[in-house]
């Protein structure tokens, strides 16, 4: 037998697991960090088909998904300890418990690296908006293709004339709107230029910001930006209320101004802030 923290677990229980040690990290969690792992775990838990697994469905299921003591089985934890760390209590997952949860609930890659993050990096410094290095801004203008640098919170941070001639006079806007989630979801220019194809580019930002929002849970820079983007965009309720994440990468775009024209993107780091993101606007021009 094992004993961890202070419980004395016992090989022939059906949810221990022999790889992983269920003790506390040394970690204390933020409560809003606690309480955003505890979201996040129970949104995947929700979302999981039991048939689908090939569990039993012994009695009835008065909510949808699997059951608390399913997700502890199949990562093979102790019932109790999964309950408080879903309710947002004070517990601390260590790393094989956290590849172990990932697994159960079936996580994408996505996912997977959200909720590592989550469990394993609670601690934040509050928010400050970042800096983009005056070389750095310079470059960004001298691009011919439209190009812009955001922050941790999509705040547009510099641009060049090609991405004003694409996306609307970025500088005419207030400060506090020169964000891609205030243009995207707040604006009517955004809906024109992307069409038909409007829901699913909206949709799949807010499941980026969802992930950076949740790493810095009850931080007002982020919750603020959320509350003004629920009361002004209809549909961001139900998207926000799925706690998707998501993460960035190339693809192609198709824009309409007003004819359609597609366009090729890709997102960069720079190298000496992580945090500051290149995106670049190249036209396919029929490649």
């Amino acid at each position: 037998m094992t004993t961890i923290v202070g419980r004395t677990r016992h090989r022939n229980q059906p949810w221990y697991h022999p790889g992983i040690a269920e003790c506390h990290a040394e970690v204390v969690m933020p409560d809003a960090a606690r309480a955003g792992l505890g979201e996040f775990l129970r949104s995947r838990r929700e979302r999981l088909s039991p048939a689908a697994l090939g569990l039993p469905d012994r009695r009835r299921r008065r909510t949808p998904g699997l059951r608390r003591e399913e997700v502890a089985e199949l990562a093979g934890i102790g019932v109790d300890w999964y309950i408080r760390l879903e309710q947002g209590r004070t517990v601390s997952p260590s790393s094989e418990t956290v590849e172990a949860l990932a697994s159960a609930l079936r996580l994408d890659p996505a996912e997977r690296a959200h909720l590592r993050e989550l469990a394993l990096n609670p601690a934040r410094t509050p928010f400050t908006p970042e800096r983009v290095p005056e070389a750095t801004r310079r470059l960004v203008e001298s691009l011919t293709e439209p190009a812009y640098i955001t922050g941790r919170r999509w705040d547009l941070l510099a641009w060049n004339r090609a991405a004003d001639d694409l996306f609307g006079d970025l500088a005419a806007s207030p400060e506090a709107d020169r964000n891609i989630l205030v243009w995207l979801l707040l604006g009517e220019r955004s809906r024109r230029l992307f069409g038909d194809g409007w829901a699913a580019q909206a949709r799949h930002v807010v499941a980026q910001f969802r992930a950076a929002h949740d790493l810095w849970a009850g931080d007002p820079a982020f919750t603020e930006l959320a509350a003004r983007l629920q009361a002004g965009c209809p549909e961001f309720a139900a998207w926000w209320g799925r706690h998707d994440v998501g993460h960035s990468g190339p693809g192609r775009k198709t824009l309409y101004r007003p004819e359609p024209e597609d366009f090729d993107y890709a997102t960069f780091q720079a190298a000496e802030d992580p945090a500051l993101r290149l995106t670049i606007y190249a036209p396919t021009r029929g490649r």
